[in-house]
């Protein structure tokens, strides 16, 4: 990265994070002092709910279970729960009897794939917990963290939850897409599967590389350092027509006073060029703008065009410990069908989930007219989705699967499948199923060095 471009935004975070804030958050003393009580150490209600269809939350196992045969990073996912079957199957005809636990996009698909579409329900599972350096930097965000620049910047420490007793729309949507506990390093190359209304797939395949320095286990830092949040290196291997081209960028801690900075290489020219303003509802390269770049893990980026706020908490059948469907044993061909994919490698349970909606501000532009996420009370991580378009219909639904990554002691984003409700088609993004490799994780590897533009410039070369 320029060393001047570098000191410039360096100093222009640094001095706005340092300025007195304009959202308080602070927890009170009597909900701090429930942590690790009859709440989890990062604010999920440790009991089960009413009628024992969700646990209590065990967190028995940190990193790799006992009986599991991890061979380490870069392996593909174990499932811990091979030998769990379905307790039910919902279905379009037997939707009713659930509807209070099925999100509105989930009735969509029912609605819109009434002979295929099915939601295989397992035994609900709370058996994986944090790291306790999670649970400290935890509590200390519930006593300090704050939000500034009208939602656009935060000052807290690095390396745990943000804000575990959220009060506001922008404080649960900062703990769940910006602020998330996640591994420091990540490399793979993915397969995306754009599939057709008719079945037929158009295929792109990428080089990630990920870096979000402050999660070095062990390290915690002080987001009013004005230092970069993370980093990202695209590199496009499928389509032909597209490879080669190269996207890489950072980001901030404050979106407001250091927005993202973002570079694309070109192959056939051999160049590389700043993208300015990349993200909110420009399509996500490779993926035949089925997604937006925002709605990348749900979504991403500044929060900046829209109004947040908390709707509430439900329990719902959400993705939940989809180990399966990341397996080098299911081949694409048996996973991707029209509509939806196989149903028989996905796996729901019942949790309890926070509701944030985003309403689109008035003078701004996106596609999308208002969002709707679910977000897991155990990981506070983002596990659906719903994109309502202008008018208010809504257009697209988008699930998040994640599994507990045994070397990172933390969950990891795996397949996202996004629904185009008007179209019939979908995007199943980050597929490795028949990569030789699975996600390799918190290596150490990557630094600084592999992200910017001379980056770029030396991998295209």
């Amino acid at each position: 990265m320029n060393v001047t471009i570098k000191g410039l935004l360096f100093t222009v975070a640094a001095t706005t994070l340092l300025q007195a804030p304009d959202l308080q958050a602070r927890a009170t003393a009597e909900e701090i002092a429930r942590l690790g009580k009859d709440l989890t150490c990062v604010g999920a209600e440790r009991a089960g709910n009413a009628d024992g269809s969700i646990p209590e939350w065990s967190g028995k196992w940190l990193g790799v279970p006992p009986h599991v045969d991890f061979k380490g990073t870069g392996s593909h996912p174990i499932d811990p729960y091979a030998d769990d079957k379905p307790l039910f199957v919902i279905t379009a005809e037997n939707m009713a009897q659930y509807a209070d636990r099925l999100s509105d996009g989930q009735k969509a698909l029912f609605q819109k794939y009434p002979q295929t579409f099915r939601m295989p329900v397992y035994q609900s599972r709370r058996d994986f917990r944090f790291p306790d350096a999670v649970c400290d930097v935890t509590r200390e965000n519930a006593a300090n963290a704050e939000l500034v620049d009208g939602g656009e910047g935060v000052i807290a420490t690095t390396g745990g939850i943000l804000f575990p007793f959220p009060k506001t729309g922008l404080e649960l949507l900062w703990t769940s897409s910006i602020f998330t506990y996640r591994p420091f390093t990540e490399e793979l190359i993915s397969d995306n599967a754009y599939v057709l209304a008719d079945g037929k797939v158009n295929w792109g395949r990428v080089k990630s590389r990920n870096l979000a320095p402050h999660l070095e286990p062990g390290k915690r830092t002080s987001t009013a350092e004005g230092r970069q949040s993370s980093y990202y290196m695209n590199e496009t291997l499928l389509p032909e027509r597209d490879k080669g081209e190269i996207n890489t960028g950072m980001e901030f801690w404050n979106h407001k006073a250091a927005p993202r900075q973002s570079w694309r290489y070109d192959p056939g020219t051999r160049r590389v060029r700043q993208s300015p303003g990349y993200g909110f509802d420009m399509s996500f390269p490779g993926t035949g703008g089925s997604i937006t770049v925002d709605e990348v893990r749900l979504f991403n980026g500044t929060p900046e065009r829209y109004d947040w706020k908390i709707v509430g908490k439900r329990e719902l059948y959400i993705p939940y410990n989809t180990y399966r469907l990341h397996s080098p044993d299911v081949k694409y061909a048996d996973l991707l069908k029209p509509g939806h994919i196989n149903p028989d490698y996905m796996r729901y349970e019942l949790h309890r989930v926070w509701v944030l909606e985003g309403t689109l501000k008035e003078g701004y532009r996106h596609l999308y007219g208002k969002r709707v996420m679910y977000v897991d009370e155990d990981s506070w991580l983002m596990k659906m989705a719903e994109n309502y378009d202008a008018r208010g219909g809504l257009w697209r639904t988008s699930m998040m699967n994640y599994f507990y990554a045994y070397e990172a002691n933390t969950w990891q984003a795996g397949v996202g499948l996004y629904h185009d409700l008007q179209t019939g088609t979908y995007l199943a993004f980050n597929l490795v199923n028949e990569q030789r490799s699975g996600y390799t994780l918190n290596t150490g590897k990557l630094s600084e060095r592999d992200f910017g533009p001379e980056a770029a410039r030396r991998a295209g070369l």
